[in-house]
C-alpha cells in the first residue's frame, strides 16, 4: 500500500491550498480515507475523514474551513483548505483504513502559514 501526499507549501494567513493523496495498492473504493496533522512540539492529531459511502467528519478548528473530497477513478483524496491559520502549520498525514481507525499511513506533505 502506498499513499503519496503532495501539494503542500507555504501560504499567507487567510490563503487557500489543496494537498493530495495518491492511493495505491488498496481498494480504494471500500476504505475511508482522511487526514491527521502534527504541528512542531505537538502531538499528532486527527483533522478529517470521508468515508466510502460520502459521509465526511471533521475535527472542530477545521469545520467551515476545510473540506476533504475523493475521487474514485483516480484512487486520490484532496483537503483544500481555506481561510488558513498559522496555527494549521503542521505536517498533514494521508491516512486509509475501515472506520475511524487507520490501517494505512502516507509520509507527510509540509503545510507552512505564516502571520
Amino acid at each position: 500500500v502506498q499513499l503519496q501526499a503532495s501539494g503542500g507549501g507555504l501560504v499567507q494567513a487567510g490563503g487557500s491550498l489543496r494537498v493530495s493523496c495518491a492511493a495505491s495498492g488498496i481498494s480504494f473504493k471500500i476504505f475511508t480515507m482522511g487526514w491527521y496533522r502534527q504541528a512542531p512540539g505537538k502531538q499528532r492529531e486527527w483533522v478529517a475523514r470521508l468515508s466510502p459511502g460520502g459521509s465526511t467528519d471533521y475535527q472542530d478548528s477545521v469545520k467551515g474551513r476545510f473540506t476533504i473530497s475523493r475521487d474514485n477513478a483516480k484512487t486520490t483524496v484532496f483537503l483544500q483548505m481555506n481561510s488558513l491559520e498559522p496555527d494549521d502549520t503542521g505536517v498533514y498525514y494521508c491516512v486509509a483504513g475501515v472506520g475511524i481507525n487507520p490501517s494505512w499511513w502516507g509520509q507527510g506533505t509540509q503545510v507552512t502559514v505564516s502571520s
